[in-house]
């Protein structure tokens, strides 16, 4: 019988570390669309569908390791809940610990974080505290204040995090009622392609699946210590949810890449950006530029002749084009493309109609 999504914990609870006894705090995360690009299956002459995590309640993946890292905090009994972030994990953090009556503490690298994310943390009242850092130094500061202090710390190195973001596999190989044979995803902190391989293995274990996908990752040069072999000490790149210099799991995606036999590699900001625009005009599918790293992967190793044809292939976009406008206009020369009077014909000529 059809039902409502209940959230991914009541969708998965016996593949999930809850018991009975877990206060269950959900807005109804996970079942996101899976929408089958034509413009990408062309390129690469296979069948390409995009994991649209954007459509989360908060607008990212975030959500779904949020409701279990919060549903676990408080059923331990934490009164606060405390995480580093580059914009999405607090806009989640604070919109579940908003609903589970916690305190939510937020550290951000000062100036680094978009007018959008913060706007969410702002509004689900989050105590934002902006440090003169990166964010590792605020995962630092993270991890002392929930060592030191009577707080919970909800950053993807809590591995409930990672156990409620594996659902996002469990999702795919049931929509598409297979496994693909390629998976492609964005890496900045690394938790989710170390989520997504504990997802997909565990399905193949339990005989759901018959095997698991190759996973390829894809960092910004400019914030590729995975691909660098050491910390960025200073990371750049407009991508700013994967301006990360030294990934929390970083061991974690190392081994999903080796045993899926995939790659981690890195994408120039211009071709982040040129996946993003690619994807909005292409395919109706807005997403932050983070979120476009994995496509931006894809067609270069499509360029290179390096995808083999007829593959089933999954791409994971993380987060909703509306986190950070600002960056997504920003190559653009201008925004409105003519100004008339009052009169339809004028409009068909703007238009190109006339």
């Amino acid at each position: 019988m059809a039902h409502l999504w209940r959230g991914v914990i009541e969708e998965y609870r016996d593949r999930l570390p809850v018991t009975d006894a877990t206060p269950v705090i959900t807005l109804g995360e996970g079942g996101t669309p899976l929408v089958r690009s034509g413009w990408l299956s062309g390129i690469v002459r296979g069948d390409v569908w995009l994991k649209v995590e954007g459509d989360n309640p908060t607008g990212s993946f975030k959500d779904r390791g949020m409701t279990v890292a919060i549903s676990i905090a408080a059923g331990e009994g934490a009164k606060a809940v405390v995480c580093a972030s580059t914009g999405n994990t607090s806009a989640s953090m604070a919109a579940y610990a908003a609903s589970a009556g916690l305190t939510p503490i937020v550290l951000v690298p000062h100036g680094k974080i978009s007018a959008g994310k913060m706007a969410q943390a702002v509004m689900h009242g989050a105590e934002v505290i902006q440090v003169n850092g990166n964010f590792d130094d605020c995962l630092t500061m993270s991890r002392g204040l929930a060592e030191h202090y009577p707080v919970a710390l909800v950053n993807s190195v809590n591995p409930m995090r990672l156990q409620g973001q594996k659902t996002a596999a469990f999702e795919i190989v049931d929509a598409l009622a297979a496994t693909p044979d390629l998976h492609v995803l964005p890496v900045g902190n690394a938790g989710n392609i170390s989520a997504y391989w504990l997802g997909f293995k565990e399905y193949a274990e339990a005989g759901v699946a018959t095997k698991t996908p190759t996973l390829w990752g894809f960092q910004a040069e400019g914030a590729a210590p995975i691909v660098n072999g050491a910390p960025v000490l200073h990371p750049e790149t407009i991508a700013s949810a994967i301006r990360i210099g030294n990934p929390a799991s970083w061991h974690l995606a190392v081994a999903a890449r080796d045993e899926s036999g995939g790659r981690i590699a890195a994408v120039s900001d211009a071709q982040i950006l040129q996946a993003q625009r690619d994807l909005a005009s292409r395919d109706g599918v807005f997403v932050e530029p983070a979120s476009a790293a994995g496509v931006a992967g894809l067609l270069a190793a499509a360029a290179r002749g390096e995808v083999e044809p007829d593959q089933l292939i999954s791409v994971t976009v993380t987060g909703h084009g509306l986190k950070d406008t600002e960056t997504a206009l920003s190559g653009i020369d201008s925004i409105i493309d003519s100004v008339i009077e009052v009169d339809v014909d004028a409009a068909a000529a703007a238009a190109g109609l006339a």
